[in-house]
């Protein structure tokens, strides 16, 4: 009898119609994918301090014992300082040591950041004051976060510090290499509390906020980059609600670009099977319309005056509480230019 279900059993799957058998790999890079995709809550270890540490059976993982009864598995720094990455292109000075030797960037690569064995905390929750990209034609390779000085600044991965120092326009500056491979950078401390070569992990006081270097005032400069080449911070963390977007990141080579943002769609959707053009035309598509819509609000925002008898160029800037050579600019004209009644011309 096993033998005849053994048969048909066969015969139903020769004939297409049993599902076909699973593909070990495939299902493990789903389940990987799927692993990956997840968020992770910021979080961090206050008033708790380290009771004991115990060892296990893998050299490079110990078991942290804290005096509140609980416990986490974690990677022995001593072991990881070893590692390749936290050496090759090591300049405890340089903010970008990849600049003799760049390293090219794959079209498209996935980035653990954070395993089971990892932290994560967020720099500061809430509203970015300064978003990465083109700022008053610089270029603006972070974004700014409010902090008030004297405020404890966290490192947000567990990592090597590769730079402590004073740095022109960072002031005072720490970058923290992570295992990864990306480098996290915080600017314009008032003080720096580690010094290169320490290990930290997600959560522990790397300084104080402050606003030296180039600032207009008191805020935390944030920053990560990957093989010296900056990218928007926004892929990787949600900083409104403090959550790190997910495990792993797919990044693709023009996220690099001076210019590029966070674009949710892109994130929001399944993109793993979609192809590198289809990720740029949906993010022109995105772009053409955020630029649609500040079009929109700056038409909304027009404001025009009709000439009339008796009207000149600086009794009418006077009425708007603008300028002359504001509204000759606006209005493509000249300060003599003859104005015409019933003409309208814009004031803002």
């Amino acid at each position: 009898m096993k033998r005849i279900l053994a048969v048909i059993s066969a015969l139903i799957c020769a004939s297409g119609l049993f599902a076909q058998e699973t593909d070990p790999t495939r299902e493990a890079d789903s389940l990987r994918y799927e692993f990956g995709r997840q968020g992770v809550p910021s979080s961090r270890k206050t008033g708790t301090n380290y009771a004991d540490t115990l060892d296990t059976g893998n050299p490079a993982v110990k078991v942290v014992l804290y005096n509140n009864g609980t416990y986490r598995y974690v990677r022995d720094p001593e072991i990881l300082k070893g590692e390749a990455v936290f050496n090759e292109d090591w300049d405890t000075r340089a903010v970008n040591p990849y600049r003799e030797n760049p390293d090219p960037i794959p079209d498209r690569f996935a980035l653990w950041v954070v395993d089971t064995l990892d932290s994560y905390c967020c720099p500061r929750q809430g509203p970015v004051s300064s978003k990465f990209g083109y700022r008053h034609g610089r270029r603006h390779q972070g974004i700014d976060l409010p902090y008030p000085t004297g405020t404890p600044v966290y490192a947000a991965f567990d990592g090597k510090v590769r730079v402590s120092d004073w740095v022109n326009g960072y002031g005072n500056l720490v970058v923290i290499r992570h295992r990864s491979g990306l480098e996290t950078f915080y600017g314009h401390l008032s003080q720096r509390d580690v010094k290169s070569g320490d290990w930290v992990n997600a959560g522990d006081v790397i300084g104080l906020g402050g606003s030296t270097g180039r600032s207009t005032g008191p805020h935390l400069h944030f920053e990560t980059r990957y093989k010296g080449a900056a990218f928007d911070p926004s892929w990787l963390i949600d900083f409104e609600n403090g959550k790190l977007r997910h495990r792993m990141i797919r990044v693709r080579d023009w996220y690099f670009s001076p210019g590029s943002r966070y674009v949710q769609a892109i994130d929001d959707e399944d993109e793993i099977f979609r192809t590198d053009e289809e990720d740029r035309l949906l993010a022109e598509q995105r772009a053409a319309e955020e630029a649609a819509k500040r079009a929109a609000a700056e038409a909304a925002a027009m404001r025009y005056h009709t000439i009339r008898p008796g009207d000149t160029l600086s009794g009418i800037a006077r009425k708007y509480g603008t300028s002359v050579k504001a509204l000759c600019r606006l209005n493509n004209i000249k300060e003599t230019t003859i104005l015409q009644i019933g003409r309208k011309i814009r004031v803002k």
